[in-house]
């Protein structure tokens, strides 16, 4: 009782399709639960140095503004629009402080 290659073929792409159908269910099903508990708070990736470019960009110590908010991008995962304010955007940005209580995030 041989197999012929058409019978071997048929299974073996009946094999690839089934991995293929349950590795995608798989990442579906990872893509939900992070959807669903990390992305509704923070973006799944941010270009800190960007951000932190376009929000420093008018300050008037712009490395010290750069690596404060450098620094609060990478603990908050987000950066609030504008050059100034808007804390309201990003709660974790606007309640982080210095040792002295003064706003750490620019």
């Amino acid at each position: 009782m041989a197999i012929s290659r058409v019978q071997l073929a048929s299974i073996l792409i009946f094999l690839a399709i089934v991995n293929l159908v349950e590795s995608n269910t798989i990442v579906n099903v990872t893509r939900t639960v992070v959807k669903e508990t990390d992305s509704d708070y923070f973006p799944l990736y941010i270009d800190c140095p960007s951000e932190c470019n376009r929000r420093c960009r008018l300050s008037s110590r712009p490395n010290l503004c750069n690596r404060a908010c450098g620094t609060c991008c990478q603990r908050c995962h987000c950066v609030p629009s504008g050059t100034y304010g808007h804390y309201e955007e990003c709660p974790c940005y606007a309640n982080m402080t210095t040792h002295g209580g003064r706003h750490k995030c620019p």
